[in-house]
């Protein structure tokens, strides 16, 4: 699997930006879906030590996770959750993008990638993550996203 991303803009009659390929092997699974996020919190992806099913993958096989709202006119909030109940959240605004990867060092997948704390004194204590939900602001919205799993 090869990840591009480009950044180009053109300020003032110079052009700038970059692009940077990540190149993932071992790739022998992808799940592309395309899910409609109402305004109530909803699962979109999960993953366990040893359960695959509809949704959820094997925490350590997972190598990349892309989440993008393909609608036009509302953000959605996405929450992701570790195993210590330790959570963050992101806005995604209209036509917006996050990636979340996994651990490619140690191939441990996306287990110790995630912590999270209120305040200050942050004492970095990586957990497995465990889920990722969504939620629309205003009104439903599509939401894609694709997890490449070794």
């Amino acid at each position: 699997m090869t990840v591009t991303l480009t950044e180009s803009v053109t300020l003032n009659g110079s052009v700038r930006g970059s692009t940077n390929t990540l190149t993932l092997s071992d790739i022998h699974e992808v799940s592309e879906r395309t899910v409609t996020v109402p305004t109530s919190e909803v699962a979109l992806i999960a993953m366990d030590a040893t359960t695959v099913a509809k949704g959820t993958f094997t925490e350590t096989d997972v190598k990349y996770i892309r989440i993008t709202n393909k609608d036009a006119t509302n953000h959605i909030t996405l929450t992701l959750k570790n195993e210590n109940d330790d959570e963050f959240a992101v806005k995604l605004d209209k036509g917006q993008s996050f990636i979340y990867n996994g651990d490619l060092a140690s191939g441990e997948g996306v287990k110790e990638t995630m912590d999270a704390i209120d305040g200050t004194g942050l004492s970095l204590s990586l957990g497995d993550l465990v889920n990722i939900t969504a939620l629309a602001d205003t009104a439903s919205c599509d939401v894609e996203f694709i997890v490449a799993c070794v």
